[in-house]
Formats: structure tokens, sequence, C-alpha cells
């Protein structure tokens, strides 16, 4: 993998091969974690779930949106606070 073979920095649509590409090459350290989240405008925070989400589920766990990840954000907070 070579930074040709990565998303078009101006990415706006994050389907999961590109997602799964992004984690990959910090993994491979083509990338750093800041430099990936610069380049593709991401918070650290949505990046950490990517690479925990494919860590944990595979691919296929990065089909979720941004919305559902702000809804499993609502509701871990929620759930902490009872």
């Amino acid at each position: 993998m070579t930074l040709a073979d990565l998303p078009p920095q101006d990415t706006k649509r994050w389907v999961i091969q590109r997602k799964a590409e992004i984690v990959t090459a910090v993994e491979q350290g083509l990338l750093s974690e800041r430099e990936a989240c610069d380049r593709y405008s991401l918070t650290q925070e949505e990046f950490r779930r990517w690479e925990c989400i494919c860590k944990e589920q595979g691919k296929g766990g990065l089909r979720l949106s941004r919305l559902s990840f702000r809804r499993l954000d609502e509701k871990q907070k929620r759930t902490q606070k009872e």
C-alpha cells in the first residue's frame, strides 16, 4: 500500500472500504494517526472508533454512519449516568 492507493484527500463519502484503507495505512505506518486525521478532516475520536471497530468486529462493523456513532455515544453516556 502506498499513499497513491489511499482515498482522495477531499473524500466526503466514507464507505466501509475507504475507512478500512485509512485504518490499515495507519497500522502499517504509512501515515500517523494525526496525519490521517489532518489529511481527511477526521477527529481523533472518529478515527479511533474506526480502528477499534475494525479490531473488534472487522470491516463489517464500519457500516455505521456518523449519526449512528453519535447515537451510540448518547446511549453510552445515558448508561454511565445510571
